[in-house]
């Protein structure tokens, strides 16, 4: 029972949970180190259900200031065309603040930006915000400030890290008729390749936020053991994204409150962009202006401009194409799930309960209290930041990642395999979506 803030914090995982040999050379699974590195959750009890959690996020703004320098890099996939903008967690704060820009951000310079790179070992953390957000974001400089605090000792903290800014947020420009959506992956997979070139042995990570965690999560499926990072965070993620929609509109607040606010949200951002760079977005010549301009909720600004953007049929259609709990069946890193069952965004029936029983790879940590991205504790602390920095911490001096790669086994499900003398002829393919560039494959 839940009282004065003490959340009930459960774990769901394979029975055959990956095996993870460390450095000290003895072994645990991910789930128990999941367990390990996860403190009590213990919350505000003046935010005492998902939505006061949820809606004081965005009445409360504070969180640790971040320091950051922004590239805008070009889109090197011509399928994708355009801009968008990495904000790279630095020291030195502007001097002089850019208006046009987000607090505590400026512009890297040409040398700046050249400079980069280095045959360091450092760990670098790549993050992917929620849906309009950015760098900005208090849910993700909590977690950001804890990383990179270097301990006393030397022995803690201390990472490098980056915001991968999905394209027109956080003030960026867009600059061709490519928006962004839930599967939007492609920029996030040029920032990896990037990083890796850039510093060839540093150790790569990675963390996403809401959509961004549905973004993350399908990148990771369509990398599979190709994938440059060496574990992942998914944090707030909806999962099932028509599931996540129809719940929120079966409720008062879930259509006047959440899909009102965010659907407003992007509206705002669509506009703003098309006032700079109507001729950009309007090439498409599928988006229909009236219909934008009658947008109130979420799923019409998804019928009324991913949809056409994207050659999907309905909102529904999308939905159930970028939704990333198949995903995690392709998934071949270490990941670890957070998750609030009072969430009154990315629904308890979306999360994968039974999916993640059949993947080795991943396991999910839930709360019974903590709402959408908040964990507020007395005091305006984020709860969630302690067990993603343990859980890094943990994954990066501690873990052997050679030696847990040589001996993880799986077969295409995902699922370790077993002495079984039942074999199947049929073959899922959980990456197989139905959205596909005709002459060559997305990925």
């Amino acid at each position: 029972m839940d009282w004065l803030g003490r959340a009930r914090t459960t774990f769901h995982a394979s029975p055959d949970s990956l095996p993870l040999h460390l450095k000290d050379g003895k072994t645990t699974t991910l789930c128990e180190l999941v367990k390990s590195t996860t403190p009590p959750c213990t919350l505000n009890p003046a935010l005492f259900n998902g939505h006061l959690q949820t809606c004081w996020t965005a009445v409360n703004q504070s969180a640790p200031p971040i320091a950051y320098r922004r590239k805008v890099f070009d889109a090197e996939d011509p399928r994708f065309a355009g801009t968008f903008a990495v904000d790279f967690v630095v020291e030195a704060h502007p001097e002089q603040p850019d208006e046009t820009l987000p607090p505590h951000t400026s512009f890297f310079t040409d040398a700046e930006f050249e400079a980069l790179g280095g045959d360091d070992d450092k760990p670098l953390l790549i993050t992917l915000h929620g849906l309009s957000g950015g760098s900005h974001e208090p849910y993700l400089r909590h977690v950001l400030a804890e990383l990179i605090a270097k301990s006393d000792d030397g022995k803690s903290g201390g990472w490098e890290a980056l915001v991968v800014n999905s394209r027109g947020c956080a003030g960026s420009k867009i600059t061709s008729g490519i928006l962004y959506n839930a599967r939007a992956t492609w920029d996030v997979r040029q920032v990896v390749r990037w990083a890796r070139s850039k510093w060839p042995n540093r150790r790569l990570f990675g963390i996403g936020y809401s959509l961004g965690a549905n973004i993350l999560t399908n990148y990771l499926g369509e990398e599979g053991e190709a994938c440059e990072l060496e574990a992942a965070v998914i944090v707030s993620n909806p999962w099932k994204l028509e599931v996540s929609s129809i719940a929120l509109q079966n409720t008062f607040l879930g259509t006047n409150l959440y899909l009102k606010a965010m659907g407003s949200n992007m509206k705002k951002l669509f506009e703003r962009q098309v006032a700079r760079h109507s001729e950009q977005i309007m090439k498409n010549g599928n988006i229909d202006m009236d219909a934008v301009r009658n947008i109130k909720y979420l799923y019409e600004f998804d019928r009324a401009i991913q949809c056409p953007t994207w050659g999907y049929p309905s909102e529904g259609a999308y939905y159930r194409d970028a939704s990333s709990v198949d995903s995690i069946f392709d998934i071949r890193i270490p990941c670890m799930v957070l998750h609030a069952e009072d969430d009154p965004i990315a629904v308890k029936q979306a999360v994968p309960y039974q999916e993640v029983k059949h993947t080795p790879y991943v396991t999910i940590c839930s709360t019974s209290l903590g709402g959408h991205l908040g964990w507020y504790q007395i005091g305006g602390g984020r709860w969630h930041s302690k067990p993603v920095f343990n859980f890094f911490e943990k994954m990066l001096r501690e873990v052997d990642v050679t030696a847990t790669k040589k001996h993880a086994r799986v077969d295409i499900n995902g699922v370790i395999s077993t002495t079984s003398s039942h074999k199947s002829p049929f073959i899922f393919q959980p990456m197989r979506r139905k959205m596909h560039l005709p002459v060559e494959d997305s990925r």
